[in-house]
């Protein structure tokens, strides 16, 4: 059974950092699009960072700059380093990992930023 284990988030004053991880299980990690989703109170679910198997990044622009994602191929994770976290970072931010023709999801971990 194919598994999404997500593990950071908290709160943190505007400014501070968290950092996320999800751990991909490893029947599929080596073939997957990893990435991080983010779903603010009331809105809709978006994409934050991704990364391939061959380390092709992308990232939402409002978040470039401030936010790192990395894969170790290793441990069968992918992280999200989050520096300089805004208000409107909050949100439950979700892992997904892309394989094939599927998709899974992990279960959320709430990111909550004071001003």
């Amino acid at each position: 059974q194919v598994q999404l284990v997500e593990s950071g988030g908290g709160l943190v004053q505007a400014g501070g950092s968290l950092r996320l991880s999800c751990r991909v299980s490893r029947s599929i990690f080596s073939g997957s699009i990893v990435g991080w989703y983010r779903q603010p109170p009331g809105k809709q679910r978006e994409l934050v960072a991704s990364i391939t198997s061959g380390d092709t990044i992308n990232y939402l622009d409002s978040v470039k700059g401030r936010f790192t994602i990395s894969r170790d191929n290793a441990k069968n994770t992918v992280d999200l380093q989050m520096n300089n976290l805004k208000p409107e970072d909050t949100a439950v931010y979700y892992c997904n990992a892309k394989f094939i023709f599927r998709e899974y999801w992990g279960q959320g971990t709430q990111v909550t930023v004071s001003s």
